[in-house]
């Protein structure tokens, strides 16, 4: 399973063993392909360095041998985030082999891991995300990608998901989405009123137009008829903030953001914003709460007598 590469002088005792690290990830985590292969090129990329520091058996890993790998990934200029997800792969990674008694002492059971800098996420205003969606465009491709921005800005979709989006997997009449996010897992999203007027003008006059006399299951298609991608709704929505005059940054995730913030400021709850986010872990949505204690904070100095 474990396609060694660079590390083809790894021990097959070695390479065994993330062979079922790899195995248990597939078969007791139930992780998705992509994740694993993240943690295969994080093992093998600390693998690679332990290599050249003489050591040819996990066994001796030490955890100064752990310090001495993050400090050669900062020297590198690799950031903290990524230094942190590395950590964690051979933490998972490690924890495993000593379950397995494949080695006596796991090297980062008191390793901390570092802490990355949390940024806050870009968020569009109500009245930006008023002037964005305002725009209308009656052509074919003016009507999916005003379905497309009112659906991300109305469900939070990921853009992944939004351009993968199968027609089966939306239900105009519930108003809601049946979603496939990160690990393959399963959320239904709802969407309003908005919403829905866009994608019934879009079902009707725009879609049957781009996909001519061919078939295809997704939802947004291209003047091809072919799926629509990632990088080319990353530049539809970069080009209608230009024409809208909105100056900040923007991407699709922004829309997901707007979305996320905008339901808190307006007294969601957190648990609520978390499933329709398809958040894993809740702390990954209180960030979010953060966003609006920002601008709360830019309010009271603005406006309080003795701010």
């Amino acid at each position: 399973m474990a396609d060694r590469g660079e590390n083809e002088n790894l021990s097959p005792t070695t390479v065994a063993a993330v062979d079922a690290f790899l195995q248990y990830l597939v078969a007791e985590r139930h992780l998705a392909a992509n994740t694993i292969s993240a943690y295969q090129a994080d093992i093998f990329f600390f693998l690679s360095l332990h290599l050249k520091s003489g050591n040819t058996s996990l066994s001796t890993v030490s955890p100064e041998d752990i310090r001495a790998f993050m400090a050669a990934c900062l020297k590198r200029g690799i950031s903290l985030r990524s230094n942190a997800r590395r950590i964690s792969s051979l933490r998972s990674f490690f924890r495993f082999l000593a379950a397995e008694k494949i080695i006596s002492v796991n090297p980062l059971a008191l390793i901390d891991l570092p802490k990355p800098r949390r940024y806050l996420p870009l968020a569009l205003s109500m009245a930006e995300v008023d002037i964005l969606l305002a725009a209308t465009d009656p052509s074919p491709l003016g009507l999916r990608n005003d379905a497309m921005l009112h659906l991300l800005y109305a469900s939070g979709l990921r853009v992944s998901e939004l351009v993968n989006l199968p027609v089966a997997g939306i239900n105009i009449n519930a108003g809601r989405l049946r979603v496939f996010g990160k690990g393959s897992k399963e959320r239904l999203v709802p969407f309003g009123e908005v919403a829905t007027e866009k994608i019934n003008a879009y079902l009707k006059d725009g879609r049957p137009k781009l996909i001519k006399k061919g078939r295809s299951d997704y939802l947004f298609l291209t003047n091809s008829g072919r799926p629509m991608t990632r990088t080319r709704f990353w530049q539809i929505i970069k080009d209608r903030a230009g024409v809208c005059g909105i100056k900040k940054e923007i991407s699709p995730h922004t829309l997901r953001h707007s979305f996320a913030t905008h339901l808190l400021a307006g007294g969601a709850d957190l648990r609520s914003v978390q499933m329709m986010l398809g958040h894993a872990d809740i702390s990954t949505t209180q960030i979010y709460t953060h966003v609006d204690s920002d601008r709360l904070k830019k309010t009271h100095k603005r406006f309080h007598p003795r701010g």
